[in-house]
C-alpha cells in the first residue's frame, strides 16, 4: 500500500499574512468546514491572543459538526526568563482548547543571536520546556523548526541540537521550515535527511515560494521521507507566499503515487481552490497549474485537432482527475461531466434525465458567459439545477421595488432657548447616509403585499424590506441573517459602468449557504443574490418537510422520473 501523506492547511493564518487576503471568521469557518470534507488532515486556525477575529474562530469552530479534520493553534516558544507555566502566549494556546497546538521555535543561530538575543544554550532550554510543558496539556504538539535551512546551511550542527532538543521534549513531529524560500531541492533534501538520521522522529515540511520552489522542495522532501505537508490553498502566503497545497496535492497523489485523499475528495480539488479565492475576494489565477481556468486550455491550430483525437497528446493528467476540465477556446465542448458530478453533491439524481442535463449545462454556460461563478454561492447553482427539475415551486413573484439611498449635507445651530436653525452651506462628512426601500410581492395565494423599511444601505434596507414581506407568508425567514456580502468588478476597462458580481452568504443557525447575483446595477445583483438566499432557505425547508413523507411512502420524486423513463 503507497505511503499516507498528511496535509496540514495553514491558509486561515499564514495564508491571511499575504497581501490584499483578508478572511472574515464566516470566512475561516466556511474554509474549515470545506477542508473537513475535502479530507484535508490539519488546519491551523490562527494565533490565539493575536486578534479578536481568531479568539472568535477558537470559540465558533467548537461548535462545527466536524468529521475528521484536527484544528490546530499557532503560537510561539515561551519567552526567555519565564517558565512555561508562567507564559501568557502559552497559557491562551491552551485556552483555545485545539486537539494540536503547533509551536515555532528558532533553528538558524543567526536569529538566536540577533532576534532573540540570548546564548544558543538557553534557547535550546526555551524548545525544551515549551514543548515538554504543552505536551503535558495538549493531545498533540507540532514543533515548527523556524528558519531550518538556512540554520542548517551556516550551523547545521546547532540546527540539529535544535530539532533534537524537541524530539527529546516529546514533540509528535517536527515541521522543518523553509522559511525564507531561499534553499533549493538539494538542500532540503539534505536536510530532512539528517533530521531523519538525528532524531528518528516523523518529519513535515513547511516551505515559503521566494524563489519559486516551494513545491518542488515540498515534494522533494516527501521523497526523503516528510510524512507532513503544511501549505496553503492556492499558495497564499506573505511575500511570494506559501507552498500551493492544490499543486502539492495532486503531484503527490497522481505523480509520486501518495495516499493522499481520496478519488472523490481529489475530484474536488478545482472547486476548493475557485471557492477559497472566492472567499478571498480575489480574481482566480486562471494559468494555476491544475485547478486554473486556462490549465487544460487549448486554442486553435495544432493543438486543438491533436487534443480533440487524443487528449494526451497536450494535457499531463486527465482534468477531471482534480476537478478541472478540458476547454476548447473556440467552441467550450465540455461542462456536461462536472454538472452531473456536482449535482451529486447536492444529493440530486441525473440518471435517465439527458434533456434536463443539457438545459443545465446550456443554462450555466450562459451564465458564466455573463459573468456569474458560483464557487461560494452554492446555494444559487443548486436552486439552478432544481427549477429545472421542479423541484423548487413558485414561493413568491417580485411585482417591484424601489431603493432610496440619501445624505443630507446639513447642520444645526441649537440657540439658548432650545430652537434652532438648520444651515446648508457647509458639508459634514460625519452626517450619517440613509437608505430606505419599497417593495411589492406576490405570496403563494396570489396577494399582493406592500412593505418598506429603513436601513444602513441600500442592500441592509431591501433586506429589511423584503423579509417583512415574506415573514407573513414564511414565518421561518425571520431566523435568516445575513453574515457576509462582497462585491467585485467584472473587468474594470468601463470604470463605473462595469458589471459587477455580488456574493451573499446567509446563515439560519444551523446551515450557512452563499448566493450570487450578477448586474450593471450593483442594488439589482444585490436584489437576485438577496432573492436567492430566501428562496434558497424554502426550499430546504421544503425539502425536510418532503423527507420525512418520503421515509414513509418512498421514493422521492426525481428518482421516480428517472425510474420512468
Amino acid at each position: 500500500m503507497a505511503d499516507l501523506v498528511q496535509i496540514y492547511d495553514t491558509t486561515l493564518r499564514d495564508g491571511c499574512q499575504a497581501e490584499d487576503v483578508a478572511l472574515t471568521l464566516e470566512d475561516k469557518l466556511r474554509i474549515t468546514e470545506r477542508l473537513d470534507g475535502m479530507g484535508i488532515r490539519y488546519v491551523e486556525g490562527g494565533w490565539p491572543g493575536s486578534n479578536p477575529r481568531d479568539e472568535a474562530y477558537f470559540e465558533e469552530v467548537r461548535k462545527l459538526s466536524l468529521k475528521q479534520i484536527r484544528v490546530a493553534a499557532f503560537g510561539s516558544t515561551r519567552r526567555a526568563g519565564t517558565r512555561a507555566a508562567d507564559d501568557r502566549n502559552l497559557a491562551k494556546l491552551l485556552r483555545s482548547q485545539t486537539p494540536v497546538v503547533t509551536i515555532f521555535g528558532k533553528t538558524w543561530d543567526l536569529h538566536v543571536r540577533d532576534d532573540l538575543r540570548i546564548p544558543l544554550n538557553e534557547n535550546l532550554e526555551l524548545i525544551h520546556d515549551t514543548v515538554r510543558y504543552l505536551k503535558k496539556h495538549a493531545d498533540e504538539v507540532i514543533f515548527d523548526a523556524e528558519h531550518f535551512f538556512d540554520g542548517y546551511h551556516h550551523n547545521p550542527k546547532y540546527a540539529l541540537e535544535c530539532v533534537r532538543s524537541a524530539a527529546d521534549a516529546g514533540a509528535d513531529l517536527l515541521c522543518l521550515c523553509e522559511t525564507n524560500g531561499g534553499r533549493l531541492p538539494h538542500e532540503v533534501a539534505a536536510g530532512v535527511d539528517a533530521v531523519a538520521a538525528a532524531t528518528g522522529a516523523r518529519i513535515g515540511i513547511h516551505c515559503h515560494n521566494d524563489s519559486e520552489l516551494a513545491v518542488a522542495n515540498s515534494l522533494i522532501a516527501v521523497q526523503h521521507g516528510a510524512r507532513q505537508v503544511q501549505g496553503t490553498i492556492n499558495g497564499f502566503g506573505e511575500r511570494c507566499g506559501n507552498a500551493n497545497l492544490c499543486s502539492i496535492i495532486a503531484n503527490l497523489q497522481l505523480k509520486l503515487g501518495y495516499r493522499v485523499l481520496t478519488a472523490d475528495q481529489l475530484k474536488g480539488l478545482q472547486e476548493l481552490s475557485q471557492f477559497v479565492y472566492e472567499l478571498a475576494n480575489l480574481e482566480p489565477y486562471k494559468r494555476q497549474p491544475f485547478v486554473g481556468q486556462s490549465a487544460f486550455a487549448h486554442k486553435g491550430g495544432v493543438h486543438v485537432a491533436a487534443v480533440q483525437r487524443n487528449a494526451r497528446t497536450y494535457e499531463h493528467i486527465d482534468p477531471e482527475l482534480v476537478g478541472n476540465r478540458q476547454r476548447v477556446l473556440v467552441s467550450d465542448l465540455s461542462g456536461r461531466a462536472n454538472l452531473i458530478y456536482k449535482a451529486k453533491q447536492f444529493g440530486i439524481n441525473l440518471d435517465g434525465l439527458d434533456s434536463h442535463v443539457r438545459r443545465l449545462v446550456e443554462e450555466v454556460k450562459e451564465l458564466e458567459h455573463r459573468g456569474y461563478q458560483f464557487e461560494g454561492a452554492e446555494a444559487s447553482l443548486e436552486l439552478r439545477m432544481q427549477r429545472v427539475l421542479g423541484e423548487v415551486p413558485s414561493f413568491f413573484e417580485l411585482v417591484q421595488f424601489r431603493v432610496v439611498d440619501e445624505k443630507g449635507y446639513m447642520r444645526r445651530v441649537f440657540k439658548d432657548d432650545g430652537s434652532f436653525d438648520v444651515r446648508t452651506d457647509e458639508v459634514f462628512d460625519h452626517d450619517p447616509a440613509s437608505a430606505w426601500a419599497a417593495v411589492m410581492l406576490a405570496g403563494p395565494d396570489g396577494k399582493v403585499e406592500h412593505t418598506a423599511a429603513e436601513g444602513n444601505g441600500p442592500v441592509n434596507a431591501l433586506d429589511k424590506a423584503l423579509r417583512r414581506g415574506l415573514v407573513r407568508f414564511y414565518p421561518s425567514v425571520e431566523e435568516v441573517e445575513l453574515r457576509d456580502y462582497k462585491v467585485r468588478v467584472l473587468g474594470g476597462e468601463r470604470g463605473s459602468a462595469s458589471l459587477v458580481r455580488v456574493l451573499i452568504e446567509f446563515s439560519d443557525g444551523e446551515e450557512r449557504w452563499g448566493t450570487v447575483g450578477v448586474s450593471l446595477n450593483v442594488i439589482e445583483a444585490s436584489w437576485q443574490a438577496l432573492v436567492d438566499s430566501f428562496e434558497y432557505k424554502l426550499y430546504r425547508d421544503l425539502r425536510r418537510k418532503k423527507a420525512k413523507k418520503t421515509r414513509r411512502s418512498g421514493p422521492s420524486k426525481v428518482r421516480r422520473v428517472a425510474a420512468s423513463r
